[in-house]
């Protein structure tokens, strides 16, 4: 049994068979406790102090019966533990330290000591472990490098990254030295993390779609599947890239064992293309999250009869919860799924 089969039957074995169930960035700003710890300890403060990082990561399962534990962290933890710290604009959004704009700047980033760097990250893990048991899968995650160099590259976060987009185009040689970096980085976070016991990793690829189609290898897909075969079979990994259709192919390149996609593809066709037992997550839309619940009873159970009970799908929105996501909204996801499974019983 592989590492995927090993996963899917570790989930399915805790939920009685039916579609996992877990929802992107669930540790929520939709929720009102987790709002109250934010405003008295701040972001980053609760993604650095492990028994808080603990306690809003099981928050959402405290209130659902979630199949899935995902860490609260941040995928902007990797360029900060190579010496590039980042904050929160006033205004939303982030800022970084400094942007970088020369080799000596990627020179200075430094890899060998990311672990260490970063052991606040094992300590919420093997907390949480603790915490959930045998009873809940239990998830990790990273950037992807593509990803997290439009952020250290640009300096910020801004529509389209065109500084990144401009340095990876007009630099390959120091470009392609700040993806060697930080894509060790990232397969020593992760190996690190299957390490703590996680079930499963999940590599957001947000910013894919900045890539051009003739760059898609070489900019990011490229480095992925080189951190797909540094970690090996340590713990399956999921790669989530928001993307055209167009690009699924080219994403299965990376060799992740399997795809989580945004809300923009036809699952269900996307489905019938590919072998049965590869994995595939999503993808309801954020946005049905902020409607009703008739409304959300009645789009989950045709996503589900659409599914087919498909064994290698994980339910899940096609891209992450957002603020003003309704708790209604979340049950009646939530009771959907287990009505749905109760009729085929």
């Amino acid at each position: 049994m592989n590492s995927r089969e090993k996963f899917l039957a570790a989930v399915h074995g805790k939920n009685q068979g039916r579609p996992p169930l877990w929802v992107m960035r669930q540790a929520g700003r939709y929720l009102p406790e987790y709002r109250k710890l934010k405003e008295q300890y701040g972001f980053l403060k609760m993604v650095k102090t492990p028994d808080l990082s603990c306690k809003v990561t099981l928050q959402p399962l405290e209130r659902f019966p979630l199949d899935a534990a995902i860490l609260f962290c941040d995928i902007l933890v990797i360029p900060e533990a190579m010496g590039q710290k980042y904050n929160f604009r006033d205004g939303g959004g982030i800022i970084m330290s400094h942007a970088l704009n020369s080799e000596n700047c990627v020179s200075k980033l430094e890899v060998s000591e990311i672990c260490q760097n970063l052991s606040y990250v094992e300590d919420s893990l093997k907390l949480l472990r603790q915490s959930l048991g045998n009873k809940k899968a239990l998830l990790g995650f990273a950037g992807s490098p593509w990803t997290l160099a439009c952020y250290m590259i640009q300096g910020e976060s801004v529509n389209g990254f065109p500084r990144a987009v401009n340095w990876a185009k007009n630099n390959p040689s120091t470009f392609n030295r700040l993806m060697e970096k930080l894509t060790l980085a990232i397969s020593e976070y992760l190996k690190m993390q299957a390490d703590c016991g996680v079930d499963a990793v999940q590599i957001f690829d947000s910013w894919q779609n900045l890539c051009p189609p003739e760059h898609a290898w070489d900019w990011s897909i490229k480095w992925i599947n080189q951190i797909v075969e540094n970690v090996k079979l340590d713990v399956p990994i999921i790669l989530y890239s928001k993307s055209e259709p167009e690009r699924i192919d080219a994403l299965r390149q990376s060799n992740a064992h399997g795809l989580s996609v945004s809300q923009e593809v036809d699952l269900p066709s996307l489905r019938k293309r590919l072998p049965s037992n590869y994995l595939l997550q999503g993808n309801l839309p954020p946005e049905l999250i902020e409607t009703d619940f008739k409304t959300v009873q009645e789009r989950t159970k045709e996503f589900l009869i659409s599914m087919n009970e498909d064994k290698s799908h994980i339910l899940n929105l096609g891209h992450g919860i957002r603020p003003q996501a309704k708790i209604e909204c979340m049950e009646a996801l939530v009771q959907t799924v287990l009505e749905h499974q109760s009729t085929k019983n």
